[in-house]
């Protein structure tokens, strides 16, 4: 896993998202225990809104923003956010009442539904070899995935010597020094595409999207994804305290389970994809997240449960890893920050669902009822994604255009073959194609 790493700009841009994401965790941390200072014991119910907040800005804002950007020089527009969502950190520690801490969590979410699809479209033009474009999205999985674990011991350091305001400085710190980073170098220019209006460019990725099956079957599958990491996120802290009496700590360990078996697979799986097709190695992801939840549901000891936490993060990462290759094969280069910014939302869409629905049936049929739930939430989503995205999916489609046809300048029929995408010049998926 060289080639990606051997690229001046992208070492740069990794170093800046692994500032940005710790930042990020610590912000986590210390809203926790801000909305505890000011809320005590009803500290769940300003996080759970405050989560819930989160979600909404990003399935709203993330078109919305990529329309806005798509004008706009790509390194200053994401300094800018850098420092937006700086300046904004830097106010939690005033916060004095509830509804501050909401207003400021939706203006900083709403600054990450900008800057998280521009960064991640801008990868690929920086990457343009498909390979070392894998690579670089295990990289982003594994910063994710070291996140959860690294975000934790670097705030117990902070805590051990100060008070968790400090937190937020330190988050601060991580959004300016990646601004920095991105100062420091020079992005590729967007790819210009016809101007269009307002309106056209905020729906311009979510059509692309569903008009392409590759993707509503990537949709399908992160409702598997969503149904089970929100089991994770939301009730291992009630399966390990409340159904097995263990303390915090044994809370952290399958927390850490969950993040060592995704990054297990994103250390491997740029080799796999070097040899499969994605959609073999992502259905297989569905069948584990399916698995793992089922057995979950037997009330498994604490062994077997820190096993099938790594085997759920596993089959995740199975999944959301090859996402950012299946979102390049399917759009023109220009269209790359609409159809990111789709995904942003719609994958987010998902988890929206699925954490009320993990917290409110966890409470009212107990865990084992609710693992068995979300599992079945997990194969209906992998089985509609082998429904909606064909076995038979070619990048090369042979297709005919009506006559005349503007775009190949011919009078009559033409029937062609080329690299399939959908845009302005080929708005339906063809229904057949020769393989």
């Amino acid at each position: 896993m060289q080639s990606a790493l051997s690229h001046p700009v992208y070492r740069r841009l990794l170093l800046a998202q692994i500032l940005s994401v710790l930042g990020s965790g610590l912000t986590t941390i210390a809203l926790g225990l801000l909305a505890f200072d000011l809320a005590g014991a009803d500290a769940g119910v300003v996080l759970g809104t405050a989560l819930t907040i989160k979600m909404v800005a990003y399935v709203g804002l993330a078109p919305v923003a990529a329309a806005v950007s798509a004008r706009m020089p790509r390194r200053g527009f994401l300094i800018g956010l850098d420092v937006a969502r700086a300046s904004l950190v830097l106010a939690l520690p005033f916060v004095t009442e509830i509804w501050q801490i909401y207003a400021l969590v939706f203006g900083f979410q709403a600054f990450s539904a900008a800057f998280t699809p521009t960064f991640q479209a801008t990868i690929p033009d920086i990457l343009e070899d498909e390979a070392a474009y894998t690579q670089a999205l295990s990289y982003a999985r594994l910063t994710y995935d070291l996140e959860s674990l690294l975000a934790p011991m670097l705030a117990g350091a902070i805590l051990a010597v100060t008070s968790f305001h400090a937190l937020f400085g330190g988050t601060a710190i991580g959004f300016l020094a990646s601004a920095a980073l991105v100062a420091s170098v020079r992005l590729p220019d967007r790819k210009a595409g016809a101007p269009a209006p307002f309106r056209k460019r905020v729906t311009r990725g979510i059509w692309i999207y569903f008009a392409t099956p590759r993707l509503r079957g990537l949709l399908a599958l992160y409702v598997a994804v969503a149904a089970a990491t929100a089991m994770v996120i939301v009730n291992t802290v009630v399966r390990v305290k409340a159904d097995l009496g263990y303390g915090d700590q044994m809370v952290a360990l399958h927390f850490a389970a969950s993040g060592i078996g995704s990054m297990a697979v994103a250390l491997v799986l740029p080799r796999v994809l070097g040899q499969r097709a994605p959609r073999p190695v992502m259905l297989l992801g569905g069948g584990v997240l399916i698995s793992g939840l089922m057995l979950a549901g037997l009330g498994p000891g604490v062994v077997a449960g820190l096993l099938l936490w790594a085997m759920i993060g596993a089959g995740a990462a199975m999944i959301q890893t090859p996402a950012g290759v299946l979102i390049t094969r399917s759009c023109h280069a220009e269209d790359r920050p609409a159809l990111f910014a789709a995904q942003f939302a719609l994958s987010h869409a998902a988890w929206l669902l699925a954490y009320p629905l993990a917290g409110g049936l966890g409470a009212a049929l107990g865990l084992s009822s609710t693992f068995w739930v979300m599992a079945g939430l997990a194969a209906g989503g992998t089985f509609a994604a082998m429904r909606l995205w064909p076995a038979d999916d070619p990048a090369q489609i042979e297709h005919e255009h009506p006559a005349p046809d503007a775009h190949t300048g011919d009078q009559g029929p033409v029937r062609h073959s080329h690299a399939f995408v959908i845009d302005d010049h080929h708005p339906a998926w063809p229904r057949h194609h020769k393989p």
